[in-house]
């Protein structure tokens, strides 16, 4: 819809009551009365905009909830990784003190349930199908009797959140 200039409104206002000099008292009712409808519909129009426009920022602000509370353990997550890659080496570490190792083993185990329970899952990447989505290649290398773009060592586990890269797998891929 254009708007009018200034002096078309004018001039459309001088028509308009020219009209109205010559209209019977019950022909300007009629004519109220039709102005007054087109301004109504035109008020519909603007409210359902507005409606429309409310709903949308409803739903828009619901699905940022939605997504806050899905992934609200992340960054924690994110900053937890490192201390479970420290206990990884502590229990690959062949130690002579058994009950330190069971230690250490039961701490790395309630702290995988717990992030298990929250959505965090490893990746599983050796000897699958190199997926650049979720696993980084550090190193290609031929490798007899295995296919290429297969990973055969595993650097450093990756991490998802959900359906969310916590963190890429650093992996050795075959050529």
């Amino acid at each position: 819809m254009s708007k009018k200039s200034k002096e078309e409104q004018e001039v459309e206002v001088e028509v308009v009551e020219e009209v109205v000099e010559d209209l019977s008292p019950e022909e300007l009712l009629v004519v109220e009365n039709e102005a007054l409808l087109q301004e109504v519909e035109a008020l519909k129009t603007e409210y359902l905009k507005a409606y429309a426009d409310t709903e949308n920022i409803k739903k828009r602000l619901q699905r940022e909830q939605d997504q806050s509370l899905k992934y609200r353990i992340q960054s924690f997550a994110s900053s937890i990784l490192p201390v479970i890659d420290n206990l990884e080496r502590a229990l690959k570490n062949e130690s002579s003190d058994a009950p330190l190792q069971e230690g250490v083993q039961m701490v790395y185990d309630q702290l995988m349930a717990s992030l298990k329970a929250e959505g965090v899952e490893p990746i599983d990447a050796l000897n699958k199908t190199f997926d650049p989505n979720i696993h980084q290649a550090m190193i290609t290398e031929e490798v007899e009797g295995i296919e290429p773009n297969i990973v055969v060592e595993e650097f450093q586990k990756g991490y998802l959140l959900k359906d969310r890269i916590l963190r890429a797998s650093l992996v050795k891929v075959s050529q």
